[in-house]
């Protein structure tokens, strides 16, 4: 090692742990390999995986393509079914329900941003007949409720362009998926349950990992994939964590799937409780269930029952019960050892984001991929680089437990007075006056996530964009109704989402040859 200084390639990368962060890395850093590098992965089948995380979000799309996957055969072999989006249920108030779904709402027109247009033509209506929801411009939303689904066209000027979608799909057999791609591609699997650590007397950098049998696997960079443990970068370097269980109070889940029922919807659901929220992942072969919540407001009885309760069919395993604190390792670069996935940090499931923090760390690591100076430059920007978009994805989180007007319980009581981060506090009170947000760099969620979710937490803003008033009254009535026309028409025409899974990408039942 030699840190700060012109270092030799790096010709040794280790991972440690599998799942899906272990086996993303692995997948993506295959392509290493070509250059000489090797790729090792360290797993120990006696240890479990977390697992449980099945939706995502379109990011997915860019990870999948980096890989050369077929899209159909990856749907096949993970169980898959699309998603157009969230369907929130109660956060607002109790029986409030809205759809955040990927893609636009409507077309921008004249400079002006289109729920500028929407907002300025609704204050004018007589009744909400008269223009309806935002969603009703967005496709995938429309979509959704009609249970359908197309992949959007590659034709810019067809409204079936602006659909958008990601995957619901079984975590395991996403890794085991992957371990294939990247086993056929030179990553070597090493067995083996980690006894010790050893570390450079000097410099504290690691230089190996020391298997229970006496095995040692030797390298120059280590991926800890480890999970919540934080085998490497929290355990042995010491990187402390950062919780933000004052802003984020769920600290429990309880996991089960259970039987499929129809329709097949191709959206995600999360209903809101008296002390967390209940999520509703339908894949091909299942339906996965969870409920996260506070310990401090529900007991683990209670939780498991209001799950069991809502559960649309009957349960087919033993429940999961899993802890964590949501929040961030202070760093996820030290030294010669990066986290990626829950090693380095947890940000609860609520919008999908867990799957897209692992391939936002494997694409900042593939991009500033060091020697082994270890130069400091490149490590400060890779942990700047990911603490913002954590704490991106945290305030967007965040801002669904505290804008309610619930008072039920003494978690939405909580939730609804508790002190936020000014981050959040400015984006929602520029909202607030003339419904005006803009998308950070880096900032994983669009300008029109933020509206789906703003709206739908009823933060109505005071006013709109002056500009709006400029436009002919009778000139917007006609642009909203054609817009609204077609988008129906277009959702309409799709197949159901049944439908399309049989006719592309149907996956063998559990067991089949």
């Amino acid at each position: 090692m030699n840190p700060g200084g012109v270092g030799a390639p790096v010709i040794r990368v280790v991972i440690v742990g599998g799942g899906t962060a272990g086996w993303m890395t692995a997948a993506a850093a295959a392509r290493l390999t070509a250059a000489g590098v090797s790729v090792t992965l360290v797993e120990s089948d006696e240890i479990g995986t977390v697992g449980v995380g099945e939706a995502t979000i379109p990011s997915l799309h860019d990870f999948n393509g980096l890989l050369g996957l077929d899209e159909d055969e990856f749907v096949r072999a993970t169980q898959a079914t699309f998603k157009l989006g969230i369907e929130f249920v109660n956060w607002g108030r109790l029986g409030d329900r809205y759809i955040h779904p990927f893609g636009v709402h409507g077309r921008d027109t004249q400079g002006l941003k289109f729920h500028q247009i929407w907002l300025r033509q609704s204050s004018l209506a007589k009744s909400d007949g008269d223009v309806g929801p935002l969603s009703d411009y967005n496709l995938s939303a429309v979509a959704a409720r009609m249970n359908r689904f197309s992949r959007p066209s590659q034709n810019p000027a067809a409204v079936l362009s602006t659909l958008s979608y990601a995957f619901h799909f079984d975590a395991g057999l996403y890794a085991r998926f992957l371990r294939g791609h990247a086993e056929e591609r030179g990553v070597k699997r090493i067995e083996g349950r980690i006894a010790t650590v050893e570390q450079d007397s000097e410099s504290g950098f690691i230089t190996a990992v020391v298997l229970a049998d006496g095995r040692r696997v030797e390298g120059e960079l280590f991926v800890d994939c480890s999970g919540f443990r934080s085998l490497l970068l929290g355990e042995t370097l010491g990187v402390g964590y950062r919780s933000w269980l004052h802003w984020l109070p769920c600290d429990r889940a309880i996991a089960i799937p259970c039987e499929s029922v129809s329709p097949l919807t191709p959206y995600t659901r999360a209903t809101a409780g008296l002390a967390g929220w209940r999520w509703r992942i339908p894949l091909q072969h299942r339906i996965g269930n969870g409920h996260v919540y506070s310990s401090a407001h529900h007991g683990d009885e209670d939780a498991l029952r209001d799950l069991l309760d809502g559960l649309d069919g009957a349960p087919t395993a033993e429940p999961r019960y899993l802890r964590f604190t949501p929040g961030r390792r202070e760093r996820l670069w030290e030294k010669n050892c990066i986290a990626i996935g829950l090693s380095g940090g947890f940000i609860e499931p609520l919008e999908s984001t867990s799957i897209h923090l692992i391939q936002s760390g494997i694409s900042r690591l593939l991009a500033l991929f060091p020697d082994t100076s270890f130069d400091p430059v490149e490590r400060d920007e890779y942990n700047r680089w990911l603490t913002r978009e954590y704490e991106q994805v945290r305030d967007f989180v965040i801002l669904h437990y505290h804008a309610t007007e619930r008072s039920d319980s003494a978690f939405w009581d909580y939730c609804r007075t508790m002190a936020v981060p000014e981050t959040l506090t400015e984006r929602v009170e520029l909202w607030r006056g003339k419904a005006r947000n803009f998308r950070m760099q880096g900032d994983l969620f669009t300008e029109d996530s933020w509206y789906a979710v703003l709206l739908g937490q009823r933060i109505v803003p005071r006013g709109y964009d002056p500009l709006a008033a400029a436009l002919p009254i009778p000139e917007t009535s006609r642009f909203l109704h054609h817009l609204r026309d077609v988008i129906g028409k277009t959702a309409a025409a799709m197949p159901t989402h049944e439908e399309f899974i049989a006719q592309h990408c149907a996956a063998r039942p559990p067991g089949a040859a």
